[in-house]
């Protein structure tokens, strides 16, 4: 689907950067499930295995930068409403998720950066859940901050979940009906393994406030090691990090089938100045 729209182009970008990170992260973790080889850690760790790869820190500079267009798409789309989602509750909730998410990955793309120039961060997605964790526990209100971001991630999870189980996950994709035959069960399979994840993470974040302790908070990493630690837990694991490979693959085709009525260049910038002029005052 071709577009001289350089904010479409980015955003496609960036849909196929973060639906690598994911086959990287679940791909992995299924190797660790079935004990030959691989990692349960999470975004970075997936990453910082390319490094042995031939020509691996140029794979990565590529990955980090989509994941710096998907970082801005996230930002410019709900501040334009580029989904057409509306100013409901829901509407405006899923526009805000969707802003914060553009900070995270950001961040993801800024570490992916510094790890393919040779400046790795000291820890993975566990230590900068805590670190974050810890900084925002140091806040007025700190812990009550921390438990309501955790069952933010929670009430994320469960809409992820029911998503998966029972949501028109292609309803934003143009594809025709043989793509829609396969890409419909992959992407289920996807948002119902990230739901589970994002209910551990929000319910460690629970956790972290209760004892005001920011060691107990988690990252994706984190979350598939309990997982791999429970009784059955190589088979809670392996099927779950499938699923996040499956979102992995359902990534790729939004960066190729998703619709993305991406704003003329001037108007998004537009509308992000007023949006940080709003804030300031």
């Amino acid at each position: 689907m071709s577009s001289s729209n350089p904010l479409e182009i980015m955003a496609r970008l960036g849909y196929g950067a973060r639906g690598v990170v994911y086959c990287l992260v679940g791909g992995l973790a299924v190797l660790a499930a079935i004990g030959s080889g691989g990692q349960t850690g999470g975004s970075r760790s997936a990453l910082r295995t390319l490094l042995d790869q031939p020509f691996g820190d140029l794979i990565i500079i590529a990955i980090a930068l989509g994941l710096a267009f998907f970082a801005a798409w996230r930002l410019i789309e709900p501040v334009t409403d580029a989904d057409h989602r509306g100013s409901s509750g829901k509407a405006l909730a899923t526009r805000g998720a969707h802003f914060l998410s553009g900070l995270v990955y950001a961040g993801l793309a800024l570490s992916a950066l510094r790890l393919a120039l040779g400046r790795p961060d000291s820890g993975g997605d566990d230590q900068s859940a805590r670190d974050w964790t810890a900084w925002l526990l140091e806040k007025p209100f700190g812990q009550w901050l921390v438990g309501i971001v955790g069952l933010a991630i929670i009430g994320a999870g469960i809409a992820f979940l029911l998503k998966g189980w029972r949501g028109n996950v292609t309803e934003k994709l143009h594809c025709d009906q043989q793509t829609s035959r396969w890409a419909i069960p992959v992407g289920r399979m996807g948002f119902m393994a990230r739901g589970v994840v994002f209910v551990l993470i929000g319910g460690f974040l629970v956790v972290a406030a209760w004892y005001s302790s920011s060691q107990e908070a988690i990252g994706l990493g984190g979350a598939l090691a309990k997982l791999g630690s429970q009784p059955y837990g190589q088979v809670l694991l392996g099927i779950t990090a499938a699923g996040l490979l499956a979102f992995g693959v359902f990534g790729l085709v939004q960066a190729r089938f998703r619709r993305i009525d991406a704003p003329d260049l001037d108007d998004a910038k537009n509308a992000v100045a007023d949006t940080v002029q709003a804030i300031r005052h």
